[in-house]
């Protein structure tokens, strides 16, 4: 169920009412049980990976804590890493695994792989990136003693299923989410004006940014051999911002679903486009995906307590494996790659850079300097959106040699960009007042326990006037329904990006 439908907008209120007019002991059932039907309204079948998935990590978690045997333990860890990351590998890696077996035996047996040489029709379980990685993370933790089993198989399976983060995250820990479910919640004014700040400034990132964006943004990409440098540069940033918009308008339409109900999810995003590096900018996107392969796969694998040389490799196989999570296509890794590198690249010139301006005395806080940091950033941010917007290396190929090649100065050069970019005057005036909407939407959504890494912009809408706040509100809903009505006259509304994920 797409949380930009009609249907969710039935399906959110009358959940929220049902959860709190039921008594507590009866509120996992209802959870659980819509959670299923969501979860199912996109295609009835999809339930039975989850389910496997579901009943094998309780059960093999179980085994895990009464035995005493190391042996067994890890026998059970492996069963479960091999059932969960089978299931995924299958439905999501098959065809490319296949595509690149094939494509390396064509390179010494033209004639003998051809067999093997077609697409399988499997169709992709929604979510099944992230609800892998919360099975996987539970019985991990189980594993290493941090947490302890749950008993209850309806509120682990809640855990898993739960409909807000089901298909797109924030991929939650058991630690943190399980005692959350269990809990005896009251209703309160407080959770549930903030969730619905939280919903609204959602919709808006979505509908009213992402997919008005997205529009320039395809006009580029579905003709860019046609495109020159500035047509490609400026739909490079508007891409940025475009997957910014709908994968963190998801996350907080999640996270004021879940508040309604009484359950804190994890923030996904923090500003990361103003970030001064890549390192703050990693620790500011996608949080729960970062943290995760930080805790489960970076420092297992050694982090950067073993030497230079193995912090470059496991940054580069982390991100490596990063980018293959995000979709089976070689620019993904490729993708991947070129986050690492850059984290590498920054990490190696720490040491010189701080030695530069302790000599030079240059004050990195200044707002010139700052500016500069965030224009690097933005460009060498550039790349990056292509691999990931290119379907293929052929394709990324050719954009990024005309980004280089493609450039002009005359009116006429102007004219052709707009022209490839299906952008009026109008057009122009609009995005820069998303750019600015875009800049000012935290004030929406800050709380009092909300805890940001920046300052605050300036007076949040919760220190106003209950007056001022729920004209906020009004204005919010209807740019939303506006926004939702031109799109749906037009091509209609468009599905979030990451659900392909």
């Amino acid at each position: 169920m797409a949380f930009n439908s009609l249907q969710f907008l039935i399906f959110l209120p009358c959940v929220v009412m049902l959860h709190w007019i039921l008594p507590h002991k009866l509120r996992w059932i209802m959870l659980l049980a819509v959670s299923l039907y969501a979860y199912m309204s996109w295609n009835v079948w999809l339930i039975f990976p989850i389910l496997g998935a579901i009943i094998v990590s309780y059960f093999m978690a179980f085994v895990i804590d009464n035995v005493k045997s190391k042996k067994i333990k890890k026998l059970c860890l492996a069963l479960t890493l091999l059932v969960c990351l089978g299931l995924l590998i299958f439905f999501k890696y098959f065809n490319f695994l296949v595509s690149s077996i094939t494509d390396f035996i064509n390179l010494f047996m033209p004639e003998s792989s051809k067999l093997l040489n077609q697409v399988w029709d499997i169709l992709l379980p929604v979510g099944i990136s992230f609800y892998t990685f919360q099975t996987l993370s539970y019985v991990i933790d189980v594993y290493r003693g941090t947490i302890k089993p749950e008993k209850h198989l309806g509120y682990y399976a809640l855990f898993v299923v739960f409909f807000p983060q089901l298909v797109a995250g924030p991929i939650e820990r058991p630690g943190d989410m399980i005692p959350q479910l269990k809990e005896k919640h009251k209703l309160n004014s407080e959770d549930m004006e903030a969730g619905f700040r939280w919903v609204l400034s959602g919709f808006i990132k979505k509908v009213v940014i992402a997919d008005f964006i997205a529009s320039f943004v395809d006009s580029v990409f579905v003709n860019y051999s046609n495109a020159n440098a500035l047509a490609i540069l400026i739909a490079a940033g508007l891409f940025a911002i475009q997957v910014y918009c709908d994968f963190a308008g998801y996350s907080e339409i999640a996270m004021g679903a879940a508040r309604m109900l009484g359950i804190r999810l994890t923030r996904n995003f923090d500003r990361p486009f103003l970030s001064l590096s890549y390192g703050e900018f990693i620790r500011r996107w996608h949080i729960s995906l970062n943290s995760w392969f930080k805790d489960y796969i970076y420092i297992p694998l050694g982090g950067g307590r073993k030497g230079a040389a193995r912090k470059v490799l496991n940054t580069l196989v982390v991100f490596a494996l990063s980018g293959l999570w995000h979709g089976a296509n070689i620019t993904y890794l490729l993708w991947g790659f070129y986050i690492g590198f850059l984290l590498c690249l920054e990490n190696a010139l720490k040491k010189p850079l701080v030695k530069f301006i302790s000599k030079t005395k240059i004050n990195i806080n200044s707002s010139g300097v700052v500016l500069v940091r965030r224009i690097i950033f933005l460009l060498l941010f550039v790349p990056a959106a292509l691999i990931f917007r290119a379907t293929s290396l052929a394709d990324f190929g050719l954009m990024f040699v005309r980004l280089f090649t493609e450039i002009g100065f005359s009116g006429a050069y102007l004219d052709s960009a707009f022209a490839s970019l299906s952008m009026t005057t109008l057009d122009l005036v609009q995005i820069l007042l998303c750019l600015v909407l875009l800049y000012k939407m935290d004030d929406l959504t800050r709380y009092r326990d909300e805890k940001l890494t920046l300052k605050p912009l300036g007076e949040t809408i919760y220190n106003g006037t209950a007056s001022a706040r729920y004209s906020v509100y009004i204005y919010g809903v209807l740019m939303v329904a506006v926004a939702w009505i031109l799109l749906l006259a037009g091509s209609g509304s468009s599905a979030f990006v990451y659900f392909q994920f």
